[in-house]
């Protein structure tokens, strides 16, 4: 690997249909505003709950890795 400085930025996603689609939907939302993205890390699953007991949606916080523009 060369000589490269990266960034951190943390993010949660959430999505009423799965875990991935959470982490999609943080991922999606991030190429949107960040360049050079390189990797991911879940750091965090949690679960919302609905009025009936179940899981309402799925909430993942995720730790995004970039890299610095010189």
């Amino acid at each position: 690997m060369a000589n490269h400085v990266y960034a951190i930025s943390e993010l949660v996603g959430s999505s009423p249909d799965s875990i991935e689609a959470a982490v999609g939907m943080a991922l999606t939302s991030a190429n949107e505003s960040l360049r050079n993205l390189h990797w991911f890390e879940v750091t965090e699953i949690r679960g919302h709950l609905g009025e009936d007991g179940q899981v309402a949606d799925w909430q993942v916080g995720l730790k995004l890795g970039f890299r610095v523009e010189k």
